[in-house]
């Protein structure tokens, strides 16, 4: 037999705030049983006791007196028509069938006067030898008004405090709600089975990252496993890597996996307006970490508070970062020793922490989260297309090798473009077209079919992107291209996408052809026009990053030799070469672009016939892909074998080139003026 649901209410403090109101209406209504009717001025007062039709007069704290009428009165009112009586005889009408007569009132502006008036009365009528009228004086004492008088101002002050120490605390809620627990840790905590329903098996292609830290919720496990053999677990893991690439994933996977209290919160949440603020709440976490040891404490965006002390700190100034760094280096590993405490802390920017956090003893792990390659990206898109409603089975692989360069983020992103492009052509599945929709949407911007070009400019937006196909497809090392189109979109009027390959290490020959690749398009317009615009403005960006890194990083220029001049951490307004190595560094870098763009030239020169015939069919088609290319150069000697092999479909879709250079990301600027001619971004590695 089922059990019987209790449907008994629970207990709420608003019902005693009800039963209170309740209480005061009640209150007043006693006090106010009888009914009362205000009579407009004292001369119908008087008017009515000259002729003996009152009774029962007080006067109430001298400023109003009370009365009702005889029978005689209540009757002469009833009969009256003058407007005088007209609300008397209302009320009279509407109380007919109370047992209480009603109380009629008037407000008397001078008591003095009205007594006067009243003493000559009381003559005229004794003279008369008529009912002369008595005036009890009574006092009235209004508790309820007299309470709510009090209570109104501190009840207004007391709100008006708690509005500001919210607002001054970051909203109301938990230990940090209040002004006077501003220093209390803002950490949210997860204990007592309660997870972020994130584990291990959620987190795809971060095989490393994920071993390192499940040995951290392994020893939490199973401490004896380590300590039998003498080892000690890490105090704290840092998981450093470009943004999208899973870190927070990662330790949402340790709160969901480990069976102890995981204290969560992000750097900035230690950042207050008071000072001594940021190092309480330090303090207040690890109290509260250790009395709930073992335990994880994890800091998302530590470089919010960690970044390196004495930069950029004006003179005598008090930094609160500082004093909350200071705090947080002294309980990672200060005096006294934390047992059961380990610290996880995600940041994208670790060039620019303190070396003190660093350091083996606070954060004994580094953990570098790399962008993914291939096969991690193929069990990403596992991950996110088990939500889709997909038609047919979706090669993985296909999509995985369109994306190179792609995070994990990244391809959440393209699963829910692709999803949001399948409703749009209101389809019940998402198909694979979808996808290579989303990949030319996420990477080259919204399609502009409707923005306005002149036939010149469109003629030379024509001829600029197949001087791009042409010299990328006849160069050996250059990315084989994919598709090509004049179609207008995001800030650029026509884009190359390319295939690069997949490499860790690139040589000299490989950075060349790419520079003379990059250059085809202007080379191009030069050849045909005999003059040049102002549409090669993100090739010349990409192109003099990437000689100056070749000169002045890579060490790959026999004139400067095996030196290299990179420093992560110097300033941008020192140089560590002389003004005479300056002058080299620019010479050779002009002497690299000048023969590869001369090399352009001669490439186009000797193809000026197909140059023209894939121009035109750009004009005629606006995309045009790999095919036509094999139809008019043939078919290209320098092939990507493992992608034609395991890939037959790319050369008829769209392909993604990596636009993120994972060694120095400002070699791949995008930057152009508005009118320009643009190139999808290819893979520049080191």
């Amino acid at each position: 037999m089922a059990k019987k649901k209790n449907t008994t209410p629970s207990f709420n403090i608003y019902w005693i705030y009800a039963f209170i109101a309740l209480a005061i209406i009640g209150f007043q209504l006693l006090m106010s049983s009888n009914a009362t009717g205000l009579v407009r001025t004292e001369e119908t007062f008087f008017q009515l006791a000259e002729k003996g039709y009152i009774e029962d007069v007080k006067l109430v704290n001298k400023v109003r007196v009370d009365f009702t009428l005889t029978k005689e009165g209540e009757k002469f009112v009833k009969e009256s028509e003058d407007e005088e009586f007209k609300s008397m005889k209302e009320l009279l009408v509407r109380t007919r069938n109370y047992r209480a007569k009603p109380k009629f009132s008037v407000n008397i502006i001078d008591p003095g006067s009205f007594s006067m008036r009243v003493t000559e009365l009381n003559k005229k009528l004794k003279a008369e030898e008529k009912k002369t009228i008595e005036v009890i004086p009574v006092t009235e004492v209004d508790y309820i008004g007299n309470i709510i008088s009090f209570l109104l101002p501190i009840i207004i002050l007391v709100t008006i405090f708690m509005f500001i120490s919210r607002r001054m605390t970051g909203g109301a809620g938990g230990p940090g709600g209040q002004i006077f627990n501003i220093g209390k840790s803002k950490a949210k905590v997860y204990e007592n089975g309660k997870t972020t329903n994130v584990t291990f098996k959620d987190v795809a292609g971060l095989e490393g990252a994920k071993e390192e830290v499940q040995e951290i919720v392994e020893f939490l496990k199973k401490p004896e496993k380590y300590t039998a053999l003498g080892a000690k677990i890490p105090k704290g893991a840092l998981l450093v890597g470009p943004p999208g690439t899973g870190k927070t994933l990662l330790a949402k996977a340790v709160a969901g996996e480990a069976k102890v209290p995981f204290f969560s919160l992000s750097g900035s949440d230690f950042v207050e307006m008071f000072v001594g603020v940021g190092a309480s709440r330090v303090r207040d976490l690890f109290k509260q970490a250790k009395e709930k040891a073992p335990s994880i404490i994890f800091i998302d965006e530590i470089d919010a508070i960690g970044r390196a002390r004495g930069k950029a700190n004006g003179f005598g100034s008090n930094d609160e970062r500082e004093n909350t760094l200071n705090q947080l280096l002294t309980e990672m590993d200060g005096f006294d020793t934390n047992s059961g405490v380990i610290i996880l802390a995600a940041t994208n920017r670790a060039d620019i922490l303190d070396k003190a956090l660093t350091r083996a003893g606070r954060f004994d792990r580094q953990i570098y989260i790399d962008m993914p390659d291939l096969n991690e990206r193929k069990e990403i898109f596992k991950v996110h297309l088990k939500p889709l409603k997909l038609k047919g089975d979706l090669d993985v692989d296909f999509l995985a090798r369109q994306t190179p360069g792609f995070s994990g983020a990244d391809i959440a992103n393209l699963c829910n473009e692709a999803a949001l492009i399948a409703a749009r052509k209101n389809k019940k599945y998402v198909e694979k077209q979808d996808f290579l929709d989303a990949v030319d949407r996420i990477v080259a911007g919204l399609e502009k079919k409707n923005k306005i070009i002149t036939p010149n400019e469109k003629e030379a937006i024509a001829y600029h992107e197949a001087g791009h196909a042409t010299v990328s497809w006849l160069l050996e090392h250059a990315n084989p291209l994919v598709k090509v189109t004049i179609v207008p979109r995001g800030r650029s009027l026509g884009a190359a996408w390319y295939l690069p390959e997949e490499r860790s290490i690139t040589r000299t020959n490989q950075m060349l052809d790419e520079i003379c690749s990059a250059l085809g398009g202007r080379a191009a317009e030069e050849l045909i026009f005999g003059e040049i615009s102002t549409g090669a403005l993100s090739d010349l960006e990409k192109i003099t990053k990437q000689a100056y890194a070749m000169v002045s990083i890579y060490g790959l220029n026999k004139k400067l030799g095996n030196i290299s001049y990179y420093d992560p951490n110097a300033s941008a307004f020192t140089k560590p070469y002389s003004e005479k190595t300056a002058q080299v560094i620019d010479e050779e870098v002009k002497k690299i672009i000048e023969e590869q763009y001369a090399r352009a030239l001669e490439i186009l020169s000797n193809n000026k016939d197909k140059l023209k015939i894939l121009a035109e069919k750009l004009l005629e088609k606006e995309v045009i892909f790999k095919d036509d290319l094999i139809e008019i150069f043939g078919e290209r000697k320098w092939g990507y074998k493992e992608e034609e092999e395991t890939n037959p479909e790319v050369e008829n879709n769209i392909a993604l080139n990596e636009n993120e250079k994972q060694e120095n990301p400002e070699e791949q600027s995008n930057t152009e003026s508005q009118g320009e001619v643009k190139d999808a971004p290819d893979k520049t590695d080191s």
